[in-house]
């Protein structure tokens, strides 16, 4: 049976759920896709299809990222649900960086919690620039506490330097959408606008040679290996050459999809699966970068400028130093990394410093990437690429 293509009729955005374990992101995803299935313009994804890895169900809690589609008056989605468990927020970083916006998501019976402030620190690191909250559980919740929720909200998201006051923030009850309460499905669709007319369409890097940041590794039995992720730019069709930096093979592209559905090309934005002829499996990983053969440069040493987390903002107590080796989170990828701070003694915590880094295996970089600096579970700084090279 042959395939639907994906036609391209309206812009296309990502956004994903993110905020606090248990705070309701996949019941969430789930209400908004049987809110637009009703419209019409998506497919119900129930939430034990959303959280659908084992270890996930059997623990309750979120740790791949999961995709959904769906469509809305004016613009077409792909809709991450975010990791919320702190183990996992290595998953986080790398899917935050594919973005345009997030819908915060914060129980109105909770508030604030951990991984909500840490999210919100992340999402500003990998350059999320506008998000828009979700109060859930507001069926639940007293209505005074719900405002005091939603004050302690604007204020964290001003801290972390997005405009608090101006952020729309929706109270909405995901579980009482999915069992069909009138009021709390227009709740839903209030959210779905605040995302319409809050968050802008990006510009995309078109006319930029093809970059992909492989999230994924798969086999299809009888075609080859194929590999998943956003495309960061340029386009890519059926037939490109393109090479997979890390596996250092070059080949091309036998298959395009999206969600499933062929597609004729893909763009800067999309998420997309795409077959390499002739690949093994198990000489492609997360953290390889497919794209236009000769269009960069992997390499281990780079200048940067870093801003260094202060405790308060969940990183270091204590200052660094050269010879420090953290983890560094660059697009899809996690290499461990020697620093040298030159004639900076110490780099404390809440300063801006430069660095030279040098990695533990060869990456492509090139100047104006941002990456995240952890350690031990932890984010301890953000950083931006200055130089590649010695």
């Amino acid at each position: 049976m042959s395939k639907t293509a994906y036609v391209r009729t309206k812009p296309h955005l990502n956004i994903g759920t993110m905020g606090h374990v248990d705070h309701g992101k996949t019941t969430l995803t789930a209400a908004i896709t049987k809110v637009l299935a009703e419209r019409g313009t998506g497919t119900f994804v129930p939430f034990d299809r959303i959280d659908r890895a084992p270890e996930e169900a059997a623990r309750g809690i979120t740790i791949n990222i999961a995709h959904v589609e769906y469509e809305t008056d004016t613009r077409h989605y792909a809709h991450v649900d975010m990791p919320g468990h702190a183990d996992y927020v290595k998953n986080m970083v790398t899917g935050a960086a594919q973005l345009d916006g997030a819908i915060l998501v914060v129980s109105a019976l909770d508030g604030i919690m951990p991984q909500t402030a840490e999210h919100v620190l992340l999402a500003r690191q990998v350059g999320v620039d506008h998000i828009v909250v979700a109060l859930n559980k507001a069926d639940a919740g007293d209505e005074e506490l719900t405002d005091l929720v939603e004050l302690e909200v604007r204020d964290l998201l001003t801290a972390q330097g997005y405009p608090g006051d101006a952020v729309p923030v929706v109270r909405v009850s995901g579980l009482k959408a999915l069992e069909g309460d009138p009021r709390w499905t227009a709740s839903i669709e209030a959210l779905l606008d605040a995302v319409d007319t809050y968050v802008p369409m990006p510009e995309r890097y078109l006319d930029a040679p093809f970059l992909l940041s492989v999230e994924n590794v798969l086999t299809i039995t009888g075609r080859g290996t194929v590999v998943t992720g956003a495309v960061e730019r340029g386009t890519v069709r059926v037939g490109d050459r393109v090479e997979v930096l890390g596996a250092e093979v070059e080949t091309v592209v036998t298959g395009v999809e999206t969600f499933g559905k062929p597609m004729e090309e893909a763009q800067a934005g999309d998420n997309v699966a795409l077959l390499l002829r002739g690949v093994q499996r198990d000489a492609v990983r997360r953290g390889h970068v497919v794209a236009a053969p000769g269009s960069v440069a992997p390499s281990r040493r780079f200048t940067a400028r870093v801003y260094v987390l202060s405790g308060r903002e969940g990183g270091r107590t204590t200052p660094v130093s050269t010879g420090y080796r953290p983890q560094f989170y660059i697009r899809t990828a996690d290499v461990v990394g020697d620093i040298d701070l030159g004639d900076v003694v110490v780099a404390r915590p809440g300063e801006t410093v430069e660095m030279s880094v040098e990695l533990g295996r060869e990456v492509p970089l090139e100047p104006g990437l941002g990456f995240a600096i952890r350690e031990g579970g932890r984010t301890v700084g953000a950083g931006t690429v200055v130089s590649v090279g010695s």
